[in-house]
């Protein structure tokens, strides 16, 4: 038998403590193992975290704060009265609230739908997250979101909207940040204030829980908000789109309005779970109709007031962008690098406006404003559009010229077609609507005239780089002469608006004085404009600086800017900018006046007469002035009444195209005259003052009307009109006197001696600045340069016969007896004889003598005469006669051959001797008209009772003593063949009336 081997007992436990070493050994590693494992899963994933994040800013609580803590929020526009214009234009609705103003309710509404375990979590919510997968994964039916309250705040605030893996990372790091440094009401409130409702019923896009319960319920208060209402706006956020019951134009939209119901139902079973509301509650909320509480359709204000919105916006933004670079607001317009930073900034300033919670206040009147564009937009106002001309614009503007307020304005006739505000934003030409800021006003002021002053309607002679020169001309074709300041601006005479501009103000002034009323369009190249007067600048004006400066006339020469934002108050009721009044002293009240006066007189007599027979409130008064360019390209009437100012511009968007009709002609004094009427009927209380309010310093005086001052014993000719006191004047009548003259081709000259003494003419004669010799002679050398001009007979002025002679007669003696005139007839006319000839050949002839013989070869002169340069025709009783020429010397040529004219003139209608009875009364004014043979003229006729057996006809060469008895006639026509001066009696058995005024024909 072999023994059994035993180990000793102190061998087995050291073999136990090997064995337990080595697996602690073994257990140590797979930790270490472990722990290495997890360490580099866990640095795998902190490198992947690492790499999304490694370009996002480390927020600190400050930027945190101010990020979310901004909004942007809604502003408003207002009339002057406050009733809202609208919405500024954007096409969000933002109303911020704070957490004190948001009901329990809606707060529980949106915390049950939206993030059940808002109030646990420190930003992420993994069970929910969890739940979301699974949903996903599932498909199920029900979907909810991953996200948290604040993970969906830090999206919207950090992060854009994309749904990727890395967007995820960072907002989930972002979330745990915000819970970091923000408390759940500030988190709840930012949301609330930041997130879409999907579009109100007026079409906005309505943002945060205040602008949702307005735009989609019409509340205000949301503490009006019932459980139904705040479960329905709870369920919008997460589907904005799909759920919105209103489109982008305000319609309902059914389908997206079911699905909005059937996540209300499941936002109030949610609620319910969640013991926010009871059974009772959650029945009631469903039995609601919602859809009955919705909002009733609106229409954007950008819609319904489109033009006014973006003049608001516009101006709005000039102001901000002023505030905010620290300048005074300007009206001028820049250029270049300048000009287009400041486009930059205004761009900002706008955005700032339309996101920023202002509140617009302005100075436009509702009523006023309504009415006009009114107008604007009824097509029977206007002509139809051109296929190739467009629409037929029109722009206004009417001001309170006593603050400067602009109560409204016409922008133009249709948004749709031109959304350019063409009252304050186009600039135009303005004819002789710059008559009176340019040359009338700046020359009243100086003294330099006054109503009464006169002035010389004879042509100016302006250098032309193209034509030479240049000879403007009147509308009416003609020169009237001497002529009142008044007379010249009532007929708008263009001739003396441009001495005033050029010679008597010169232009550097007259354009001092324009800029003092607010016009900034005035160029450089203006003060070389010698026709600016008259419209002829480089660009132009706006309707609203042009109108503006006519207030100051209205203001007594008092200018206050026009303005249209009262006031702006940002998001936290900060009055940010008010606006100051800043009036300017332009002018005297005594000048205001007297223009005022000059004015009124347009619309009474003269181009403005149309307004006023249109204008049917008698009892308010108006003055005002025409304002027409070259070709009818533009039409202007400025007028104003003691409380408003009212400019009307018409014309087509491309200054090509002609206003051609005499309608369209007429248009702007039309409208001016509509728009007033309609506004005084809608606004009676506008028009408080019914007369122009007379200062201190204007009395009247009778003057000469041949030079302005006081009258001598050779005045024949007076004005009577207003003055200002200062420019009363104090000097004798300088303008006239008596005179002998000899008349050679329309002038008068001093006759040489040695003319003949039947061959001058004596009378009261005019003593111009610029003799008609000196004209001439201007004239005759501005005619070799032109290319093209009128003949010198048609720019003299009517008066130039009557002009004191400066200058000796031209034509010099040759020493030698004139010749004879030639082709000398004579025929019969109604019984009389008419003899006509042709001119001597001689150039210094004056004139022509007649000879007649009874028949027995004896001639003896008739005493008639006809100088040289006139109608050359004699009229005489039947006979024989012949012609002689006369020249300065008194040389009598030898007689023309003679002609013979024997029949007598009807006898009946010879004066008879010795008749009783009383004398016929001169016939009716004779009006006469040019026909192919020569004249006829016809007259009005006496009254039975005065038995007039017929009509004798007179005529004279040149108008002047004497008138030759050429015919007769039984009826109130007569046909002459010769054209003059003309005038009529009547016959009967007690003899011949005194003659009728003369009457004209060349």
């Amino acid at each position: 038998m072999v023994d059994e081997k035993k180990i000793p007992p102190d061998r087995q436990g050291s073999r136990a403590r090997t064995i337990f070493r080595r697996t602690g050994i073994t257990l140590k590693w797979l930790l270490v193992l472990g722990c290495m494992g997890i360490l580099f899963a866990g640095g795998a994933v902190s490198g992947y975290v690492a790499s999304i994040v490694k370009d996002e800013p480390v927020r600190s609580r400050e930027t945190i704060e101010q990020k979310v803590g901004e909004n942007a929020i809604t502003g408003f526009a207002y009339f002057e009265d406050g009733a809202p214009i609208g919405q500024l234009r954007t096409e969000e609705d933002r109303r911020p609230v704070t957490y004190e103003q948001i009901p329990q309710i809606v707060i529980d509404a949106v915390v049950a739908i939206e993030d059940n375990r808002f109030y646990e979590h420190q930003g992420v919510d993994f069970s929910g997250t969890m739940r979301a997968v699974k949903q996903k994964v599932l498909n199920e039916s029900v979907q909810t979101g991953g996200s948290t309250l604040t993970q969906q705040l830090a999206r919207r605030v950090f992060l854009n909207l994309d749904r990727t893996e890395d967007r995820k990372v960072k907002e989930i790091l972002l979330a745990m940040r915000l819970e970091r440094f923000m408390t759940k009401e500030q988190i709840m409130t930012a949301y609330l204030n930041k997130v879409p409702f999907g579009n109100g019923s007026n079409g906005y896009n309505v943002f945060g829980i205040k602008a949702a319960a307005k735009g989609i319920f019409n509340i205000t208060d949301l503490n009006k908000l019932n459980i139904a209402q705040a479960a329905y706006l709870a369920g919008l956020p997460q589907l904005p789109s799909t759920y919105s019951a209103f489109n982008g134009k305000g319609e309902f939209n059914e389908s997206a309005f079911n699905k909005a119901l059937n996540r209300q139902k499941l936002v109030l079973s949610r609620m319910l779970e969640e013991g926010k509301i009871n059974s009772s509650q959650y029945d009631e909320a469903l039995a609601f109709d919602i859809k009955k509480s919705l909002a009733k359709r609106t229409v954007k204000a950008y819609n319904t007031y489109p033009y006014l919105m973006m003049e608001t916006e516009r101006q709005a933004s000039q102001i901000l962008m002023s505030l905010q670079q620290g300048t005074d607001l300007q009206a001028g317009q820049e250029t270049g690098e300048a000009a287009g930073t400041n486009q930059l900034d205004q761009e900002e300033a706008l955005q700032q406006l339309r996101t920023g919670g202002y509140r617009i206040y302005t100075t436009i009147d509702k009523t006023v404003y309504k009415t006009m564009r009114d107008i604007a937009e009824n097509a029977n106002n206007f002509s139809p559009t051109s296929q190739t001309k467009g629409m037929e614009q029109t722009a206004a503007m009417l001001i309170n010229h006593k603050t400067g307020a602009i109560l409204g304005m016409i922008e133009g006739r249709d948004f749709n077609e031109e959304q350019m505000n063409y009252a304050t934003q186009m600039v135009r030409q303005p004819g002789s609507a710059m008559k009176p800021l340019a040359a009338y006003l700046p020359a009243l002021e100086a003294g330099l005239v006054q109503p009464g002053s006169v002035l010389d309607d004879a042509p100016i002679i302006l250098k032309d780089g193209v034509n030479g020169f240049h000879i403007p001309k009147n509308s009416n074709n003609r020169y009237e002469g001497l002529v009142t300041a008044r007379h010249a601006l009532n007929k708008s005479i263009n001739t003396v608006a441009l001495k005033l501009f050029n010679e008597k103000v010169g232009i550097d002034k007259a354009w001092a004085f324009v800029k003092k009323l607010g016009i900034t369009t005035i160029e450089d190249s203006d003060y070389q404009a010698s026709t600016g007067v008259l419209g002829g600048l480089k660009y132009g004006v706006t309707v609203e600086e042009l109108t503006n400066a006519y207030g100051a006339i209205a203001n007594g020469g008092e200018f206050n800017d026009a303005y249209m934002i009262s006031k702006i108050v940002d998001s936290k009721g900060n009055i940010v900018y008010k606006h100051e009044a800043r009036p300017v002293k332009a002018f005297s009240p005594q000048t205001a006046y007297l223009m005022t006066d000059m004015l009124s007189t347009v619309v009474k007599d003269g181009t403005g007469t149309l307004v006023n027979r249109n204008f049917k409130h008698n009892d308010i008064p108006i003055v005002g002035k025409t304002g027409t360019t070259q070709s009818y390209t533009d039409v202007w009437f400025e007028g104003f009444t003691p409380d408003v100012t009212l400019g009307v511009w018409v014309g087509y968007k491309q200054q090509i195209h002609k206003l051609e009709t005499s309608e369209q002609k007429e248009r702007a004094r039309r409208l001016w005259a509509t728009i007033m009427n309609e506004v005084v009927d809608s606004d009676p209380q506008l028009f408080k003052d019914h007369e122009f309010e007379k200062p201190d310093g204007i009395v009247s005086r009778t003057v000469s009307a041949y030079s302005g001052k006081l009258p001598t014993s050779l005045t024949n000719r007076f004005v009577t009109d207003i003055f200002n006191t200062k420019y009363v004047p104090t000097e004798s009548d300088d303008g006239v006197a008596r005179a002998k003259y000899i008349t050679y081709n329309g002038v008068n000259y001093i006759p040489r001696d040695g003319t003949p003494a039947e061959f001058l003419g004596e009378q009261t004669v005019i003593k111009r600045e610029k003799p008609i010799s000196e004209l001439i002679k201007e004239l005759q050398n501005a005619f070799s340069k032109m290319k093209e001009h009128n003949s010198l007979s048609y720019y003299l002025p009517a008066d130039a016969d009557n002009e004191l002679p400066t200058r000796v007669d031209p034509r010099k003696d040759n020493g030698r007896d004139p010749e004879p005139p030639s082709n000398v007839q004579a025929s019969l006319d109604y019984g009389n004889a008419v003899i006509s000839f042709a001119a001597s050949g001689d150039d210094d002839v004056v004139g022509y003598r007649l000879y007649r013989s009874s028949g027995d070869g004896n001639f003896s002169s008739t005493g008639k005469i006809v100088r040289a340069g006139n109608s050359r025709v004699f009229t005489d009783s039947p006979g024989e006669f012949y012609v002689t020429a006369v020249d300065v010397a008194g040389r009598e040529s030898a007689p023309s051959s003679s002609v013979s004219a024997t029949e007598a003139p009807d006898p009946t209608l010879e004066t008879p001797e010795g008749a009783a009875g009383a004398l016929p009364s001169a016939p009716g004014q004779p009006a006469a008209e040019a026909t192919a043979d020569g004249t006829r003229l016809q007259w009005g006729g006496n009254a039975p009772e005065q038995n007039v057996i017929g009509y004798n006809v007179y005529y004279s060469g040149n108008g002047q003593e004497p008138f030759n008895l050429i015919g007769s006639s039984r009826s109130t026509q007569y046909d002459s063949k010769v054209k003059g001066w003309f005038r009529i009696t009547a016959v009967n058995v007690a003899g011949e009336s005194p003659p009728s005024s003369p009457v004209q024909k060349n």
